[in-house]
């Protein structure tokens, strides 16, 4: 017996724009906006060591992000991401010191001669995959360290170099909270970017490259000319992400530039999701916190003394790379895809399928 009420079954997208759209449903699009409102009210909520986790978790997000645009949509590895990193962080704070160019004008010029300096070594890396081009990359990171290490005119060698903070119509956005603003709007604009990018031709022949690039040269791609600009994008991700960093904490140094910055980063993506969005900020999220989260826990059972904040710092170390393998064994498309498959689970609830 019909009781005359109609219910759609299903999800029909006629159209292709539906198919890239943003948001899938407008209650997505409604909790991305409530989201954003929560952050923008952290700082009402949270004390200063909250928000510089926040901050962390934004240009840590930002630099992931650029990560998984070469490796995660393009399929092409680097080891080398966190010299990027620092190459933005030290020619902003150049910019500022040497030619006066205002903090917030030098960011987006520190992220566009990053691009270059990553548009230079992507070129011949665009010609090989695999552990080759793995080892590529990783002399990219050595090759800049060096660079970093010896010119003093530009990074200061051993001494490291000031950046100060920004200054917005006379306001300086120095401490936690304003500069929490600068990172979250930054944040939203370079995810809004990538979030574009892929909707497009560009951001399409680069998912093909990833999942096969003969049946996408056979299409009409230019393979070299993608796996270029991936590591251009990515490079200007990785600066821009290090000059936020380097104008917060006003001091750029070359110690923290190593190969263990690069693995974490290739571990943010790895743990949030290959080729997600999303999953870069998860990740970045979930690497910033867990560390806190491990020394909480051990402080709170007692297991760690209050002195023995050595043997801790090898237990932070530790548990990063406990919990890569274990991402890597038991959830390898990372938390974006479980996140997904939770929000399947709820909507079809009670149902199997």
């Amino acid at each position: 017996m019909s009781t005359g009420v109609s219910r759609r079954c299903g999800d029909f997208r006629t159209r292709y724009d539906q198919e890239t759209t943003w948001f899938p449903s407008p209650r997505s699009a409604a909790a991305c906006a409530v989201g954003l409102l929560a952050l923008a009210l952290a700082p009402v909520v949270l004390k200063a060591y909250g928000l510089t986790l926040l901050i962390q978790i934004g240009y840590f997000g930002i630099a992931a992000l650029g990560l998984n645009l070469v490796t995660g949509f393009t399929g092409q590895i680097s080891l080398g991401h966190a010299a990027f990193f620092g190459f933005g962080a030290f020619c902003s704070a150049w910019l500022n010191n040497r030619h006066g160019v205002p903090v917030l004008l030098a960011m987006p010029l520190a992220g566009v001669a990053t691009a270059i300096v990553g548009l230079v070594f992507g070129a011949p890396a665009a010609r090989i995959k695999g552990l080759y081009l793995a080892i590529a990359t990783l002399a990219a990171q050595y090759i800049l360290e060096d660079f970093f290490n010896r010119a003093t005119w530009f990074t200061g060698g051993a001494a490291g170099a000031n950046a100060n903070p920004p200054v917005l119509f006379g306001w300086q956005l120095s401490g936690d909270t304003r500069y929490f603003y600068l990172v979250l709007v930054v944040l939203v604009l370079m995810f809004a970017f990538a979030a574009n990018l892929m909707r497009t031709r560009d951001g399409r022949a680069m998912v093909a490259v990833r999942d096969h690039y003969l049946a996408a040269e056979i299409m009409g791609i230019a393979l070299t000319r993608y796996r270029i600009l991936a590591f251009g994008l990515a490079s200007f991700y990785a600066g821009v992400a290090g000059a936020l960093m380097g104008h917060y904490i006003g001091f750029v140094s070359t110690e923290s530039i190593n190969i263990l910055l690069s693995v974490q980063m290739l571990g943010m993506i790895i743990i949030g999701g290959m080729g997600s969005i999303m999953g870069s900020l998860m990740g970045a999220a979930f690497m910033v916190l867990m560390p806190e989260a491990v020394e909480a826990v051990f402080h709170a059972t007692g297991l760690i003394s209050a002195g023995a904040d050595k043997g801790l710092v090898y237990l932070k170390e530790i548990s990063v790379g406990a919990v890569i393998i274990l991402f890597l064994v038991f959830e390898p498309d990372g938390l974006a895809h479980r996140w997904r498959q939770t929000k399947a689970w709820w909507k079809l609830y009670p149902f199997s399928h």
